[in-house]
Order: C-alpha cells, then sequence, then structure tokens
C-alpha cells in the first residue's frame, strides 16, 4: 500500500538524509516564465545600470488569512512581533518549529486589521495551513500554490500578478506610469500609484542591491499592466528589461538572502502530527538534499533564525512556538550569515576537467546557477576542521565573482580564506542532477553580507541586510 504522509514515507525509507539525499525530483525549475529574454548577463547588469522588471507571478506560494483572529493567529506561529504591525506594512514572516529551527519564510503583507496576504515558498505555507486545520482560532485561509513547473501548454492562472521593478533608472518609470511623482514609500511600506489607468498597491522593496517597487493585483489584468509598464519605460527613454529565470534566482546572492533552507519538520515527536498531515508527493517529502556535507542526522541540517540574519526579528513579547527554546539558545555563540566569494583559478580548474576527455571530471559548476539540489550543503573548512557551510551560490556579472552564501562559526572572521569542499562523496548521490564526478576544493574569502555595496549602504530600516546579531 502506497505511502499516504510524510510521516508514513519517513517511516519506509527509515534513513531521512538518504531519501532526500537521493531524491529524484530532478533540478528545480522556475515556473512559467522564459529562461532569457535577452541573455542573463546583461539582464544581471541592468539591475545595476538600468532598470529591470521581475515576474514574479508564478513561482510562490500564495496564501490568504482573513477573519477575527488573524493578527493573533499569524503572531502565534511568527519569531516576529505584530505590536507595530499596521495596515499597509509588510515584514519578512519567519517561523520555528518547537526546538526554534526555522521552517521556512514568507512575506506577509496586512490589507486590512483582519486580512494578510504571504507569499513565499511552500513550506511556510504548508505550516501556516496546518495550524489553521487542527486550531481553533476564527480565521480563514485561501491558498493559491505556486504554478505548476511544467505546465506542458495547459493554461495557467494565479489569483494576482506580481511584478518588481528596479534598478537606478526605474524611478523614471514610475512617474511616467504614475503620471507623476509617486508617494514617498518607506522601506516595506505599502501605498497606492497609477499604473496608467490602474490603481495598483505598491510595496517599497528591492531584491538585488537596489530598492525598487512590488507592485500586484488580479491576475487578469496582468497583460495590460505588463503593456503600460513597458510603454511607460520606453516614454522615459530607460533601457528596461525583463528579467528570465536564469539571471532571477542568483539576485539574491547580491542582496544576501538564503531562499530555501531545509524546513526543521523531519524529527521530533511535537511534529509527528504534522508530518502525518503532510502529504506524500508534497514539497517535504520530494524535495532534495545535495553537497559535500553528509551527516547521519538530519537535524545537522536545521538553521536557527541566529544563523540566518534573522535574530533582529526575534521578540519575545508574544508567545508564539519555539519560544521557549530561543530564549535558552538567544545568549549562547550562534554561527552567522556570511557571503563566500570563490576562487578564480580554482573554479578554472573544475571547469577544465569537463573538457578534457577520458579525464575524470569534477562536478559541473552551471553558470549562473550552479545549485543542483532544493537545499544545498556544502562543508566550508579551515584546515581539518569544518567551520561552515556553503548554502546557495551563483555567478554575478556584476562582481565577475562566483558567490555562494551560507553560515560560518562565530571565530571565523571576513577575509578568511577558507576551503569549500565542492561535490559530493562516493562518486555523488542518486539525484537525476548529479552526474558522476570527484570531489574539488575551493579557496573561499569569507565576504560581507550584503555583498553588494549599494545594498549595504542603502537598504534601510530594520533590515537582516543591514544589521547583524551575534
Amino acid at each position: 500500500m502506497a505511502a499516504t504522509s510524510l510521516e508514513a514515507v519517513l517511516r519506509e525509507k527509515r534513513d531521512v538524509v538518504g531519501m532526500l539525499r537521493n531524491s529524484k525530483i530532478g533540478m528545480y525549475v522556475y515556473p512559467v516564465v522564459a529562461a532569457e529574454f535577452t541573455n542573463w548577463r546583461d539582464e544581471q547588469r541592468a539591475w545595476r545600470d538600468s532598470a529591470v522588471l521581475f515576474d514574479q507571478s508564478h513561482h510562490m506560494d500564495e496564501v490568504i488569512v482573513e477573519g477575527p483572529d488573524a493578527a493573533k493567529f499569524l503572531q502565534g506561529l511568527a519569531i516576529n512581533s505584530f505590536a507595530n504591525f499596521g495596515l499597509n506594512r509588510a515584514k519578512h514572516f519567519v517561523p520555528v518549529s518547537p526546538e526554534g529551527y526555522v521552517i521556512g519564510d514568507m512575506i506577509v503583507f496586512r490589507e486590512r486589521e483582519d486580512k494578510f496576504i504571504l507569499v513565499g515558498r511552500a513550506p511556510t505555507a504548508n505550516w501556516i495551513e496546518f495550524n489553521q486545520a487542527v486550531g481553533s482560532h476564527n480565521v480563514r485561509i485561501t491558498r493559491d500554490p505556486r504554478s505548476p513547473s511544467r505546465p506542458d501548454g495547459k493554461p495557467v492562472t494565479r489569483v494576482h500578478y506580481r511584478f518588481q521593478i528596479q534598478g537606478p533608472d526605474a524611478p523614471k518609470i514610475f512617474e511616467k506610469m504614475n503620471g507623476g511623482p509617486i508617494p514617498d514609500i518607506k522601506f516595506f511600506h505599502v501605498d497606492r500609484i497609477n499604473v496608467g489607468d490602474t490603481r495598483v498597491q505598491a510595496l517599497r522593496h528591492g531584491m538585488a542591491g537596489a530598492p525598487g517597487l512590488e507592485i500586484w493585483g488580479p491576475y487578469d489584468e496582468k497583460d495590460h499592466i505588463h503593456g503600460i509598464i513597458v510603454k511607460a519605460a520606453a516614454e522615459a527613454g530607460v533601457e528596461l528589461y525583463p528579467v528570465g529565470s536564469r539571471a532571477y534566482s542568483t539576485n539574491t546572492l547580491e542582496s544576501g538572502w538564503i531562499p530555501s533552507p531545509l524546513p526543521a519538520i523531519y524529527s521530533g515527536e511535537a511534529l509527528k502530527a504534522y508530518r502525518e498531515w503532510l502529504p506524500a508527493n508534497g514539497y517535504e517529502a520530494t524535495g532534495s538534499m545535495g553537497g559535500s556535507f553528509v551527516s547521519g542526522n538530519i537535524e545537522d541540517y536545521y538553521t536557527t533564525p541566529y544563523e540566518l540574519g534573522y535574530g533582529i526579528y526575534v521578540k519575545f513579547d508574544h508567545d508564539f512556538v519555539g519560544r521557549a527554546a530561543l530564549e535558552k539558545m538567544k545568549d549562547r555563540p550562534h554561527r552567522r550569515k556570511a557571503t563566500f566569494e570563490w576562487n578564480t583559478d580554482d573554479m578554472i580548474k573544475i571547469i577544465e576537467s569537463s573538457l578534457r576527455p577520458g579525464a575524470e571530471n569534477y562536478k559541473w559548476i552551471d553558470f549562473p546557477q550552479p545549485n543542483y539540489a532544493s537545499a544545498s550543503f556544502d562543508r566550508v573548512m579551515k584546515d581539518d576542521r569544518i567551520v561552515g557551510l556553503s548554502m546557495f551560490n551563483g555567478y554575478s556579472f556584476n562582481e565577475r565573482a562566483m558567490l555562494s552564501l551560507g553560515i560560518v562559526d562565530p571565530d571565523v572572521k571576513e577575509g578568511d580564506v577558507l576551503t569549500l569542499i565542492w561535490g559530493e562523496p562516493d562518486g555523488g548521490s542518486g539525484k537525476t542532477s548529479t552526474e558522476r564526478h570527484k570531489q574539488a576544493e575551493i579557496r573561499v574569502r569569507v565576504s560581507p553580507v550584503p555583498y553588494s555595496s549599494e545594498a549595504r549602504e542603502h537598504y534601510a530600516g530594520d533590515s537582516w541586510r543591514t544589521r547583524h546579531t551575534t
């Protein structure tokens, strides 16, 4: 009889680490949006030099939570405080397990006193939906899952379209499509602007080093809004680059957000009911892990809010799942987030190995995005000691560098040169995204988060991008 839940799958497989490391799900696919509109190098360059248009309509889940208890319900799942969370604001919503480890994250918008919209990856959306199903709060949930990775010609619709426009020339586009200067919107605040003849909500946001605006509305207005944006850019004399999925996935490397930590839900009696609720074919059951770090204990892959730079969000002014655990760990030394800048000569050696017939090859480094698993964990070494993990990789044409985001031990200093072990042991795992290969050593320099000076200097406010905790 086929397993019907994640818990049943885990009982059947017995080895959760092995199950995830050998998942057959294949490469992560950003749905619907074209891989490239021009070329990924110019698309990356444009968010520094001119302006870009990100189509974010398809790759994220959306959860609408509304009802008299909506704020109380969500705050009970978040490390964040809702004390100053007024209307027309957004927050980075981070839930943790009862043991204090990160389950995922989403962006939450407060549209009314009793209505919130959350946008992000499936693990957090699943956790919200489960807690509503088993709890007693007076809330309603509407779930709009991300678009299918391979729609095979079938029509794709969403509740909302979602566009982001950013870059140094973006303000010229905003003014042209608004018919005059736009309001002075504070970072992570929402106001309304005109897009031609349509009034839309706009969030002051930024993902690739330069703040911009994110706008959204009913999906059936998507093509109309897109046309007005493109026309406004042309009338403003701005070279607007639509960004394809190849470049889009790398923008976080410059701004410093680790997008896919492993959801910390695979162990512990406290989450057994959740694993029994999760399906056998969902994200948590079919997702993959990859990299040179291998442990028999799944909890070695979990991360805390403090390690991911979210310690500034943790507020003990409310009760929430995981509060007791975070209170115990808050004053301990924590690993911290870092950018790793990869050594060019070492990378050339790895790439060259695939150009020599008959030679044993290293793990291929794809450009601009070499990640080959849902969640990546590569060992970062100082001599014979593991001092960090590299968790999300990519090439920045702007920096002319391969970069990765990860975490390091407290005693590791910015500027230290460490060794990243690239590739998996024993010739590679059973993932379909992993060819047979040998491991390589790559020198990496510990660098700031965010790596982009634009993001470090110009992101404002109470943000993990600009503030660090120990």
